[in-house]
């Protein structure tokens, strides 16, 4: 059990959970911009072209109310589409960052003489010092 709070604390600690709050404050505002833009612009415009100058909203056939789920759909799709640009826009700061950090590689160290080569000098040194 002891195990499992220090896990929960080190979770907690160590931003994810702090990620996880700031990722919901900041989702929530995004939201609410999302909301007002398709409520306040696309869904007048629209209302415009289908001919209802209420918007969207209390448009209905036959009884089914069809107008406040197309504004939720737009909203989501609006939503979605500027969530995938956003981290589409993070991550590729992110690789560019990793490889403006990333250390060029050294280059290889000139390679040496092999054994074989270093034996055979060591062989003509001795006959001369024998000559």
């Amino acid at each position: 059990m002891k195990k499992f709070f220090k896990e929960f604390r080190d979770f907690a600690i160590g931003g994810n959970l702090i990620d996880l709050a700031v990722g919901v404050i900041i989702g929530g505002a995004f939201n609410a911009i999302i909301s007002s833009l398709v409520k306040d612009i696309f869904v007048p415009v629209l209302g415009l072209i289908f001919g209802n100058p209420n918007g969207l909203e209390g448009m209905e056939y036959n009884g089914i109310t069809y107008g406040n789920f197309l504004t939720a759909v737009i909203t989501f799709i609006l939503t979605a589409f500027c969530l995938f640009v956003f981290i589409k826009a993070i991550n590729s700061a992110k690789e560019a960052l990793k490889k403006k950090e990333a250390k060029p590689e050294e280059p290889a160290a000139p390679a040496g003489p092999t054994t074989e080569e270093l034996l055979g000098e060591i062989k003509d040194l001795l006959a001369k010092m024998a000559k």
